[in-house]
């Protein structure tokens, strides 16, 4: 592990092309290259934001939101597939990584999906919002622990987590454990007002303070024309503006750059991976700091099994089995419950 190595980092604000997959991907693609120009090694992107998040869920009743939720399914993301094969093919050719929220669909399901490009094109995680939060459990399924888990990317050690998931101490305490360096994450935007932006500003410093680690965050916006889009109703525009925060910030909880809190922008900032022991020499919340023998969390990262067994050949009783596990670090201060590789 490098301990004294210089990453720049880059999150981006931005907003969607509504209704339109292939609009918003390529607004990502231009982002990506308009990143890399400035030297970029780690480029981040809002939550689900290919094709856009679901604001409409937030705004009108399930009995009304049907057609916006069938809307969604048919612009939504599948994993692998044609928008994965772009954003790899541009990770590639930028020589970047690049962290990017998608609405996955898996069939008949959607996902608050994260994935992580490493520099090389390969898709190194694919992770599922574990709780959807309050209107959004109207829209999505429920991901799993196997995407509790960092990854080795050329950019460093990254987890990353969705939103609200920042306020579950123990699955941040899980990527804590994973030793990450840069901590990805991602926020709608445009919701809720001033007060959602103070909220995620306090989440993100306060993960990179108890991580030791650096924290990139990237929020969506809307702009008021598209706020219109959604909804014609006054009343109901006002909750879809505000809390917007991308921000890069260090180990010592300090902003390295100045936050982006309206507009479109890209914030860049360069991370020095010295500053993660200047911190954890101080306070090492999964090393020194730590007491394993009070104090100890248990994680389950099996992917959630399909229900179906199909059985090929009971003679030799050999099955396939619709099941996954996840590759996990071990640390002393962490147990994992994980299935055998098949």
């Amino acid at each position: 592990m490098n301990h004294s190595r210089i990453v720049r980092a880059a999150a981006v604000q931005i907003s969607p092309v509504l209704f339109s997959r292939d609009g918003t991907v390529e607004k990502v693609l231009s982002a990506i290259a308009d990143a890399a120009k400035q030297g970029a090694h780690l480029i981040v992107f809002p939550e689900t934001f290919v094709p856009y998040y679901p604001y409409f869920s937030f705004i009108q009743p399930p009995v009304l939101m049907g057609s916006e939720h069938l809307r969604l399914y048919e612009e939504a993301v599948e994993v692998p597939g044609l928008v994965t094969e772009e954003i790899a093919s541009a990770a590639r050719s930028h020589h970047v990584v690049v962290v990017l929220g998608v609405n996955e669909r898996d069939h008949g399901s959607l996902y608050n999906t994260q994935l992580v490009f490493d520099a090389d094109g390969t898709l190194v995680l694919k992770r599922r919002k574990i709780t959807p939060t309050y209107h959004e459990r109207m829209v999505w399924g429920q991901g799993d622990g196997s995407g509790l888990k960092v990854v080795e990317t050329a950019a460093g050690r990254i987890g990353a987590l969705a939103c609200w998931e920042h306020y579950n101490p123990l699955a941040r305490f899980a990527l804590m454990a994973q030793h990450e360096q840069i901590h990805c994450a991602q926020f709608p935007g445009s919701m809720v007002g001033q007060i959602f932006a103070d909220q995620l500003e306090v989440a993100i410093r306060h993960h990179a303070l108890e991580a030791g680690c650096f924290v990139v965050n990237s929020t969506g916006w809307l702009a008021p024309e598209q706020i219109e889009q959604i909804t014609p109703d006054e009343n109901l525009q006002r909750v879809l503006r505000g809390g917007c925060h991308s921000a890069i910030v260090s180990p010592e909880g300090k902003h390295l750059c100045e936050p982006i809190t309206e507009g479109e922008g890209i914030a860049i900032a360069d991370l020095d991976f010295s500053l993660i022991t200047k911190r954890k020499r101080m306070m090492d919340s999964v090393g020194h700091y730590a007491r394993s023998d009070l104090l100890q969390l248990q994680v389950n990262m099996n992917a959630k099994p399909v229900t179906v067994n199909l059985e090929t050949d009971l003679a030799t009783d050999s099955a396939i089995e619709f099941t996954n596990s996840g590759k996990f670090l071990p640390n002393p201060y962490i147990s994992v419950s994980q299935a055998p590789d098949k």
